[in-house]
């Protein structure tokens, strides 16, 4: 499979700031209109680990964002992504699984009926060539890449030592709004404190988020979540 320019998948060009860290091309399977301009798109990310109110919150905001038309973007891992995916195809909505393999390889390995059904009606797009396996470089990259190609980001759930910090960093340093879930603000963790000071916002209801972001659903209703 023959990578795409990033810029031309995007459909516009980058900043200098965006540049900064975008990958110069992509593998895509799917539905590459899921990434043109006219697309808003809200990354929802967070544990593999996750609680059952964790995977509960990611689910119900996935079926929320997709009913407003907005396309949901996640990193096909357990937890957190796998629930914001199932949301998101619940309603009849759009995913991006952006992964950290090669277009051809599948981590977690029990995902893979998953992957191969977002490829099919959705899209699955990766920076890396095929045959490159999952290693612990490739993951911090795919969630540079995700924060990129997201008008948004919300963090559900993550310890102090989760590797989706690197993708709320990059969202701050990107200009992005990024979100952190109340219940991760009141946990205690010295992370979420540090993220606020820099600009991220708690969020407690969809319209929110909503709010935040170009959405084609103008008639938002507050919902909590």
């Amino acid at each position: 499979m023959t990578p795409l320019p990033t810029v031309e998948l995007l459909g516009r060009k980058l900043n200098d700031v965006e540049e900064k860290y975008a990958p110069p091309s992509l593998y895509a399977l799917g539905d590459r209109e899921l990434l043109s301009p006219e697309v808003v798109r809200v990354s929802i990310v967070g544990s593999r680990r996750a609680s059952d109110e964790g995977l509960r919150r990611s689910r119900k905001l996935a079926r929320q964002l997709a009913e407003a038309d907005i396309v949901v973007v996640s990193g096909l891992a357990a937890g957190i992504d796998t629930a914001s995916h199932r949301g998101a195809m619940e309603a009849g909505g759009s995913t991006v699984a952006v992964i950290g393999t090669g277009i051809d390889g599948c981590y977690p390995s029990q995902n893979r009926s998953l992957q191969d059904e977002i490829a099919h009606n959705h899209l699955v797009v990766t920076q890396f060539p095929p045959g490159t396996p999952p290693t612990r470089r490739t993951f911090p990259q795919r969630n540079r890449t995700m924060a990129l190609i997201s008008d948004a980001t919300v963090i559900v759930e993550a310890g102090e030592n989760s590797g989706t910090h690197h993708q709320g960093w990059e969202a701050l340093r990107l200009g992005r709004p990024l979100f952190l879930m109340r219940s991760i603000v009141e946990s205690g963790m010295n992370w979420p404190k540090t993220m606020q000071e820099y600009g991220a916002r708690v969020l407690s209801e969809t319209d929110e988020l909503l709010d935040a972001i170009p959405s084609p659903a103008h008639e938002a209703v507050a919902i909590a979540i």
